[in-house]
């Protein structure tokens, strides 16, 4: 990982500030640093709340059957990073294509590395796990490289043939497997990457402009239904029905995100400055987690009343928030 003058990390991909030594790149969204720093936001209070007995079943990831506003978070980061992936890639074309290839196979290798760190520190607190969410956001990552150059009807054909063939083979013999793991392990990462090239063949269509993106939305959300119809929602399972399901909601929410971000005039604020370093706030959120739950006390965490959840909870956005504000000012972001 590098500092960089306002660029994006993992996913948040550079999106990129203008600078004379490089005439391809374009300014950052407005839309899409408000919408990830939302997001980020949304991951470190579930990760917080899932642990607290007091807080409601429909703030916590559905066990297996079932959609939650919990498990609709993690699919509409896939989609930001999608909204970015493309225009990342291509911006480093002029250098290369060899260039650009390896730059994004490092970058989600790298990711897929943390990921297995991360991995290996929750096991030795006693909490084993054999996959996670970076590591499916890598595969996904390196997955989706390989179609990044496709026509946008291309990617959006295969990315539902790549999630009819994930279904088929999950109902048929990967079931179990899947169960058995976090975020559907390996396997399950095949459907995360079909969302990904989906979600870059969206951000085409987003990209030339509010009619056609809104033609989109609509036809999401007649292919979510119709899964709903056809395949268990199982955020755990990764579904056929959950992937679209989560793909639609992701992206109606940016379509008014975008909208009142070109009513709002383009400064720097609370959701921005999450957005600008997702990947610094994800991780260092895991640490301060980490130090709530390992004093192992019932009553200061998995048992505490809901006045001492939101207090805790209150804390962690503060310090993060604080953070996030200091490396906006300094002008520094981490990217990999």
């Amino acid at each position: 990982m590098r500092p960089a003058a306002h660029g994006g990390p993992v996913g948040a991909d550079d999106e990129e500030r203008p600078r004379a030594a490089e005439p391809t790149e374009i300014p950052r969204n407005l839309a899409i640093d408000r919408y990830r720093g939302a997001l980020v936001i949304l991951m470190v209070g579930g990760d917080y709340l899932s642990g607290v007995q007091v807080v409601p079943a429909f703030l916590k990831h559905a066990p297996d059957i079932g959609l939650t506003v919990a498990d609709a978070v993690a699919p509409a980061f896939v989609f930001v990073i999608g909204l970015n992936y493309g225009p990342s890639f291509v911006r480093r074309m002029p250098r290369g294509t060899a260039h650009a290839y390896v730059h994004v196979l490092l970058r989600y290798l790298a990711l897929i590395g943390i990921g297995a760190i991360l991995a290996g520190g929750a096991a030795a607190t006693g909490v084993p796990t054999d996959w996670g969410v970076l590591q499916a956001l890598g595969v996904a990552g390196l997955v989706c490289l390989g179609f990044i150059r496709l026509p946008t009807s291309a990617r959006f054909v295969i990315g539902i043939a790549m999630l009819a063939a994930y279904q088929v083979m999950l109902d048929t013999s990967m079931l179990p497997l899947v169960l058995a793991s976090t975020q559907g392990g390996l396997f399950g990462a095949v459907s995360w990457a079909a969302l990904l090239v989906i979600s870059t063949a969206v951000a085409d269509v987003w990209r030339l402009g509010v009619r056609p993106y809104a033609i989109c939305c609509a036809a999401l959300a007649v292919a979510a239904v119709i899964a709903a119809m056809l395949v268990p929602v199982s955020k755990h399972r990764v579904s056929f029905s959950y992937v679209l399901i989560s793909l639609a909601i992701a992206a109606v929410v940016f379509l008014a995100v975008d909208l009142a971000a070109r009513l709002v005039a383009d400064r720097p604020g609370y959701l921005r400055w999450w957005g600008e370093n997702p990947l610094v706030l994800y991780l260092l959120h895991l640490v301060i987690l980490a130090a709530v739950v390992l004093p192992g006390a019932a009553w200061w965490y998995a048992e505490a009343p809901i006045w001492l959840a939101v207090l805790q909870l209150s804390a962690i956005l503060a310090v993060l928030s604080v953070v996030a504000w200091w490396m906006h000012r300094r002008r520094l972001a981490i990217r990999l």
